[in-house]
This record gives C-alpha cells, structure tokens and sequence, in this order.
C-alpha cells in the first residue's frame, strides 16, 4: 500500500469552547496530513453526550466545530468531513469491541474517566464516560486508520485503541489496521495560562484558562497580559519556569521560531514586552482565521457535512460488512 492511500482518522467534541491548545495540538497537523493521506476527520457528539449536556447547545456547537475545521484549512475536497452520530457504524462496531475485546480492567485504568468522574463522583459518572474509550477505538478501527494525529494526553486512548485491534486480531481474522500516533512535541501539551500545571481545556471553569479560538481581540489581549508569569523577569525557556515555557511554546507555536530564537530576541527585555510579542503572534492566526469562520455559510456547512456522511458511511459499510461476517453475524 503507498503512503498515498493509508489513512488518517481524528475528531474533536462538540463541547465547550474550542481553544489554541485544540488547534496547536491537534487541528493544525491535520492539515498537512490531509496532504498525504486519506483524511477523515469527525464531529463526535455521541462522546459529547457522556456528560450532562444542552441538546441545543449541541446542535449549535455541531456546526461551530465544523466551522473551524473549515476556517482551519480542512479542505472538504482533501478529506471527508463528518458528524459521528450520523454514520451508525460506530456505535455497532463499539459494542462489537466491548463484547469481544475490551475488557473492565482496561478501562479502569483511564485517567479521564477518573478526572472526569471526580466531579460527581465515580458512582455517579454514566456507562457512556466509562465506555467511551471504547467508543474511540470503534471510531478509529472502522475506517482502518493508520495515522492518528493526538495530544500527549489522548495517548493512553491510542494504546487501548492498538490493544483492542490486537487482541480482535488474535482472536479472530485480522481485519483491523494497528494505528499509530502523531504528536507534534512541542505544541502537543499547552498549559494553562492561569496554570501551569494543568492542561488547557475548553471545558475549565475560569475563562483565564484558555484562548478560545472566537475570542475576541480585547478578550485575547486581556487573557495574555493576566496569563501568570514565574519569578523574577529574566526570559528563559526552562522547566524551573513552567508559566514562562508555556507561554514560549505558544509563541513558537504561531512563529516560525525555536524557543532558543525565542529567549534570545527578548534576551535583554522583560515579560510585558514578550506578552506583547505573544499576542501579536496569536493575532496574526487568529484575525484572518475568524474572518475565514464569520464568512461560512450554514447551509453550504450542512452540505458539506452531508456529503461528508454519504463518503464515510460507504467506508464504514464495507468494513462493518467484514466484521459481521467474520462474527458470524450475517
């Protein structure tokens, strides 16, 4: 098989607001990706419903998220592009998974549901939160996926993914491509900008966690000139400056310059001169990104997403026609 034809599969939630850490760590790589492979990539609501949830929120959030793949550079030309919940292929192939390959013990060793079920309590946390790993094997098996472009923290699910495809594969034909991960290193984890040790995420309580990718350009500025800073006001880029290394790999992120280039044009200038820096680089992606977004079309956004089904359905058909038979269940 050329390098042409394998495949990449990734999908964001259509939950909360999606931010610079979701586009430096995940959206941005798909675009070269879709260069030189089969790209497809998913809205996948059926994991947004894990958690309490506004249906029409959702809805909204659905076209919002397909927006920004879009405004991003996702080319629907290049890549198919699609809602999970619209291709039932992947809820079939998730209980088939549960039922012959996953097993409870794998799935007590996520760190999400643990994190995400500390809220309410791991009693109260729903089937679905437990399950849903599962649920992203399916999505990623059903297309025989190669490449899967991730952050460092969705690695685990990556691994469950390449042990569920294994064990099928032992057990039974072997029908499912062993996939692999792609992270790119230094914009794979983007902190917190009101704290360093923890990731950014569209779901924080404060809003001083995140750059949103429809921020607007005061709120942005607001948000870089608040983000924490460590002691002291040398510029460097080390581990004992945790604030300060997030922020120069948000800047190199949006640059086409290292950290090293990075601490030695601000070597003799302090943090508010490099926030100034910073934003100005965010701004520079962000300005003509949301005048891309502000100018799509609703319709012509539904359109896209309904071809995109039609071309992922046919796929996942074909693949889900091998299982059955394989199964026994046809």
């Amino acid at each position: 098989m050329s390098e042409k034809k394998l495949r990449t599969f990734s999908g964001v939630q259509p939950s909360g607001n999606l931010h610079i850490g979701n586009y430096l760590g995940a959206i941005r790589n798909w675009i070269d990706l879709q260069n030189n492979f089969e790209a497809i990539f998913c809205i996948v609501d059926w994991h947004a419903i894990t958690v309490p949830y506004n249906p029409k929120e959702l809805k909204k959030r659905v076209i919002e998220i397909a927006k920004i793949y879009l405004a991003a550079g996702i080319d629907p030309n290049k890549s198919i592009i699609f809602i999970q919940s619209q291709v039932k292929e992947h809820a079939e192939l998730a209980w088939i998974l549960n039922a012959t390959a996953a097993r409870v013990s794998d799935l007590k060793k996520m760190t999400q549901f643990k994190d995400k079920s500390l809220k309410k309590g791991e009693g109260n946390a729903s089937v679905g939160l437990f399950d849903y790993p599962v649920l992203m094997a399916a999505d990623i098996l059903l297309y025989d996926t190669k490449i899967v472009p991730v952050g460092e923290d969705q690695l685990q699910h990556i691994e469950l993914t390449r042990t569920l495809a294994r064990r099928f594969n032992q057990k039974f034909n072997s029908l499912f491509i062993i996939p692999e991960a792609k992270i790119n290193q230094t914009s794979s984890r983007i902190m917190a900008l009101n704290n360093p040790q923890v990731k950014m995420s569209k779901s924080a309580e404060s809003e001083y966690n995140y750059i949103a990718l429809l921020d607007s350009i005061e709120i942005i500025e607001k948000k870089i000139r608040k983000a924490v800073t460590d002691s002291g006001s040398v510029i460097e880029y080390s581990d004992k400056k945790p604030a300060l290394k997030n922020l120069i790999n948000i800047y190199a992120s949006f640059s086409d310059k290292s950290p090293e280039e990075i601490v030695k044009i601000y070597q003799n200038k302090g943090y508010a001169d490099f926030k100034q820096g910073l934003t100005k680089m965010v701004l520079n992606f962000l300005i003509p990104f949301q005048k891309k977004y502000n100018s799509l079309d609703d319709e012509e956004v539904l359109e896209i997403l309904n071809a995109g089904k039609q071309k992922a359905e046919y796929l996942a058909q074909i693949k889900m026609e091998q299982v059955r038979k394989t199964l026994g269940l046809n």
